[in-house]
């Protein structure tokens, strides 16, 4: 079978079908790209086609290329990837352009075929290029579908014409939500968008598109851009309107990106210069501006790490080679916001709930926390009043642990006191299946330690949501020292369930995320002690990748959960604790009633409304900014290098098996620099014996928390690369 099929119906209406087998959803080879120039060429060339309908054999129509491809050709193309890149992407445009003019003269611009596109269900990437190509897209009436260009948020930008044909039919400002923020749009939306023409229903979409092909006259299939005095929409650059446009998208994308990302400035420069030459032109600027971010490393690290490293995650690359552990029925153990946003993902994935809480009304206001998220859902026109019945009839809330009987997956989300973890774990435990799986959510407290409560520790594990939960993509996994397969399937089978990303970690103090996150904020607190302006802290971190800096970061999670860690920490450690100066600013802050976010008053100011303002001065009141002030890299160095030598070191420790893991668990989790790939993969980029070097240097500066790992320094001696020697995540630290 191949991934393209054609036939030609009674009516001399040729229906090419993409079908990839094996796939639940399209992808974009080279070869089946090849294949499907094959049978454009032949349905142009057969005088009893009358015109050409592209759709699909599957509910959705595709996901986009197979981002594998493109690190096909770059390894194809030995010394001189990037002619490899342009050469590959040149040709997409030329097959598109082929199906774009469709055998028309090329100066009547008469005579073509006219070729429409059937979009039953959700189409990105290649797939919505391809449509885009064609002379009149249809899209059936799903709610659930989406359509859009999303490549930006994986570190590339359309580049199969894409860029150039969306901002020639709308022009640069009403393409920028589409190109520049990869947003996916429901087909009601894409109409108004113009990404299709028709929304039409689902039984009609076939019919409805044959129709128009078999009536479409020549000057319905000719494209804008090729009819004589054609005008850029919203005006040329050289046009006062498009000057301001262009002069405003550039300041919106330095506003957003802090200058690296560089695809979305490529992005820009393509729709800018295409602008001003002819379509043809215009698409090979178009494919030199998509190979030059293809060939940075940030673009590479994107796109393993959140493409094909998180999608191999998901599909269970690190799961035990047991039978389906699909969860059934999940009791949720504490109705607080953790324990509710468990309940309501569980619900909403089509699991039946139970949500225990020690009072009634407590179980109650969990359920309704539910219900609340779906009425947002209902009030952006996401959610039907079918649906909200629907999930909240799956959520049975309740202080009767007997209700928990049949539970094959126990989610304990009580207060971090290991004596009340005790007692209702020994309560849950009496009433589940006894196959089934008890797993604790916590985020500190050790899993073997707990896993003492249970009858049966082997099937006892650590489910470490993110909060708020319905929006928070990671799930951490921790297995206990008795752990066994079947709980860690189970584990990552309900996370598919509920549409997120797993990682699997063993046991250890603060796991894997907390245990380089803490490090980041500290790091930003000690340098406010040592008289670093906080400005410059917060901003650094924004200016290399950080979606807050470690003072916001801490205002967030609050101030007084902060001296919470510290303490225990510094019980666990005795004199080997190394945070002394941090607590001289934390504690200090809490004892001022300075929480963060939650009291209105923090390392920031915030309004009565909650807003957030400027940082509070009294801060440099008690820690004086110093005269003189580091340069922007050492701080930026000292905030990631404190995050990622923790990555290496939860590596060597085995907390963490699989560099992967440690990558796109860093960027969903706490939002690692997401340009970077990740903490390994951004070693690499900088390279392990410049990396060493700077960990020596850091080191002699600040202190031996920046000394450099075992690992790390013997990668560097053999100039060797995490993702060159791990990156199959099957790798030996011995190696």
């Amino acid at each position: 079978m191949t991934d393209f099929t054609m036939q030609i119906d009674a009516d001399g209406v040729a229906i090419v079908t993409w079908d990839v087998p094996g796939k639940s959803m399209n992808v974009l080879s080279r070869e089946a790209f090849a294949t499907v120039e094959t049978l454009i060429d032949d349905a142009l060339a057969d005088d009893a086609v009358k015109g050409i309908v592209i759709t699909s054999g599957k509910d959705s129509f595709a996901g986009g290329m197979d981002l594998n491809t493109l690190a096909t050709i770059r390894q194809e193309s030995g010394d001189d990837p990037a002619k490899g890149l342009f050469d590959f992407t040149m040709n997409g445009h030329r097959i598109l352009r082929k199906l774009e003019r469709a055998g028309m003269d090329p100066k009547t611009n008469k005579g073509g075929k006219p070729i429409a596109c059937a979009i039953p269900g959700t189409c990105a990437g290649i797939g919505t290029e391809i449509a885009l190509a064609c002379h009149r897209r249809f899209m059936a009436d799903n709610p659930k579908a989406k359509i859009g260009l999303p490549e930006i948020l994986v570190g590339i930008f359309p580049g199969g014409g894409g860029t150039t044909r969306y901002s020639r039919m709308v022009g640069t400002m009403a393409a920028a939500p589409v190109l520049l923020e990869g947003r996916m749009l429901d087909p009601k939306k894409a109409k108004s968008a113009q990404l299709v023409d028709e929304v039409v229903p689902a039984d009609d979409l076939l019919s409805r598109a044959k129709e128009w092909v078999l009536s479409a006259k020549d000057a319905d299939i000719v494209k804008p851009w090729d009819q004589k005095g054609w005008k850029m929409p919203g005006g040329a650059p050289y046009h006062p309107a498009g000057f301001m446009t262009f002069v405003g998208a550039s300041a919106m994308i330095n506003g957003k990106t802090k200058g690296v990302y560089p695809a979305a400035k490529a992005l820009l420069s393509s729709v800018y210069e295409g602008a001003l030459v002819d379509f043809d032109t215009a698409l090979k600027i178009e494919a030199r501006w998509f190979t030059s971010v293809l060939m940075k490393p940030s673009s590479s690290a994107m796109i393993r790490s959140l493409f094909l490293n998180k999608e191999a995650l998901e599909k269970g690359a690190n799961r035990p080679a047991v039978e389906d552990q699909r969860v059934k029925k999940v009791g949720v153990l504490g109705a607080g916001m953790m324990g509710a946003g468990i309940a309501y993902v569980s619900a909403n994935a089509g699991i039946e709930v139970v949500l225990i809480d020690a009072a009634q009304d407590a179980a109650d206001r969990g359920r309704a926390h539910a219900e609340g998220i779906l009425d947002k859902g209902m009030k952006r026109g996401k959610v039907t009043p079918e649906k909200k019945e629907q999930v909240l009839g799956r959520i049975t809330a309740t202080t009767d642990y007997a209700a928990l009987e049949g539970c094959d997956l126990i989610v304990e989300a009580v207060f971090e006191d290991p004596g009340v973890k005790a007692e209702v774990t020994a309560k849950a435990e009496a009433q589940m299946l006894e196959t089934g799986v008890f797993a604790t959510n916590t985020s500190t407290l050790p899993i073997t330690e707990l896993a003492t409560a249970s009858a049966r520790p082997e099937q006892f594990i650590g489910i470490h949501f993110f909060s708020p939960v319905d929006k928070m993509m990671l799930v951490e996994i921790i297995k206990g020292a008795h752990t066994g397969d079947i709980a860690v399937a189970k584990a990552l089978d309900f996370v598919r369930q509920i549409r997120k990303t797993p990682i699997v970690v063993n046991d250890a103090r603060f796991f894997y995320a907390n245990r380089c996150i803490i490090p980041y904020i500290n790091e930003g607190i000690r340098m406010v002690a040592e008289g670093v302006e906080p400005a410059l802290i917060e901003n650094a971190a924004k200016l290399v990748g950080m979606p807050l800096g470690p003072l916001q970061l801490v205002d967030e999670t609050s101030i007084d959960l902060g001296v919470k860690i510290a303490r225990a920490t510094k019980a666990a450690m005795g004199d080997a604790y190394p945070d002394g100066a941090v607590d001289e600013v934390l504690f200090w802050m809490a004892g001022a009633g300075r929480l963060g976010r939650k009291s209105n008053a923090g390392f920031y100011e915030y309004d009565d409304t909650g807003k957030r303002g400027v940082i509070w001065p009294g801060l440099r009141d008690k820690h004086p900014v110093a005269d003189t002030q580091p340069d922007l890299t050492e701080v930026q160095h000292r905030l990631l290098f404190a995050q990622v030598l923790e990555a290496v070191h939860a590596f060597e420790a085995g907390v963490l098996t699989d560099i992967r893991e440690g990558d796109v668990g860093a960027i969903l989790g706490w939002g690692f620099a997401p340009w970077s790939g990740g903490p390994f993969s951004w070693l690499d980029i900088l390279g392990t014996p410049y990396a060493a070097e700077r960990c020596d240097q850091l080191q002699a500066a600040f202190g031996d928390r920046f000394a450099c790992p075992d690992l790390l320094r013997e990668m560097a001696e053999r100039n060797q690369s995490f993702y060159g020697r791990f990156g199959t995540g099957t790798g030996s630290k011995a190696a």
